[in-house]
């Protein structure tokens, strides 16, 4: 720590307080950076078309989905919760990044929903929110290139064992759950732009993905274009919680903010509103869960 006297410069003062501003945790200002995945970022930003995150209560939109709604529930429920600081993203190529940043202290919160087995595992760093997503409530969909014909006519498990499908083991709940799956093999890629590229060339068969709010369900992204099995879905059985950061000056504040405004928004039915306008959630009656 700099000892300030009458005799310390002003340039050394100047030089201390911008050190401090760029690289300590950011306490008393508001923009608290928030680390973000570019793709989901740009989403975001062209559902909201300049409107505040906190007015938004229709989710219905071309860019909407279920990564775009944590984002927007998760500050909806720290502000009703009590939370006064605001948020400026940092959108990258995260790839697992952000869990790091959040275990160091320096990043406060993931926007991005973690499953509880996840979560779980990092209890020692990180608060878990309530649940943001309830156990068996996500159902993901089947997606494959629109030209695999082939998966496109998947109408049972037992028809899964000609495929191969991709995912990360660090998606504990995505893999224990192709685990379980009668597939040809299934294929270990961490980054989820890299899946989602595999899939689109039909290096793989298959990926597990939420369920999209495009009339067909399709996920397009540049050149990336996934369309799932239709009426047909998996259910991941585990919850989904934000995880804080407990060594972040900011942590235990959010915490308890998070889940007061999560508790309001439950109650309010807005949360499953928001997901099932996302078309995240769909009805199971319209649905044939191939493993229950």
């Amino acid at each position: 720590m700099l000892l300030i006297t009458h005799k310390t410069t002003p340039f050394v003062i100047f030089t201390v307080l911008f050190f401090y501003m760029f690289n300590a945790p950011n306490v008393l200002a508001d923009n608290i950076v928030i680390s973000i995945r570019d793709d989901v970022y740009e989403d975001y930003q062209h559902f909201l078309n300049g409107r505040n995150v906190l007015d938004i209560k229709d989710f219905s939109g071309k860019t909407i989905r279920r990564d775009v709604v944590d984002m927007i529930i998760a500050q909806q429920a720290l502000t009703l919760g009590g939370f006064k600081h605001t948020f400026k993203y940092h959108p990258g190529k995260l790839n697992f990044r952000n869990t790091k940043m959040i275990q160091q202290g320096t990043l406060l919160i993931s926007f991005d929903s973690y499953w509880f087995a996840d979560a779980n595992a990092l209890t020692e760093h990180v608060y878990i929110s309530a649940p943001v997503i309830r156990k068996g409530e996500y159902v993901a969909g089947i997606y494959t290139s629109p030209n695999n014909k082939a998966v496109l006519a998947i109408n049972s498990l037992d028809d899964l064992k000609q495929f191969t499908a991709i995912s990360t083991p660090k998606w504990r709940t995505d893999w224990r759950t192709l685990e379980s799956l009668p597939i040809k093999q299934l294929i270990r890629e961490d980054e989820w732009l890299s899946q989602a590229r595999l899939t689109n060339i039909q290096w793989v068969d298959f990926m597990l993905m939420a369920f999209h709010s495009t009339p067909d369900k399709s996920f397009t992204l540049d050149k990336i274009h996934l369309v799932p099995v239709r009426n047909v879905g998996v259910v991941l059985n585990d919850s989904r919680h934000f995880v804080i950061s407990k060594k972040h000056p900011l942590g235990q504040q959010a915490f308890i903010a998070i889940n007061k405004g999560l508790t309001l928004l439950r109650k309010k039915q807005l949360i499953t509103k928001a997901y099932t306008q996302a078309g995240f959630f769909v009805d199971k009656n319209n649905i044939k869960i191939i493993n229950k």
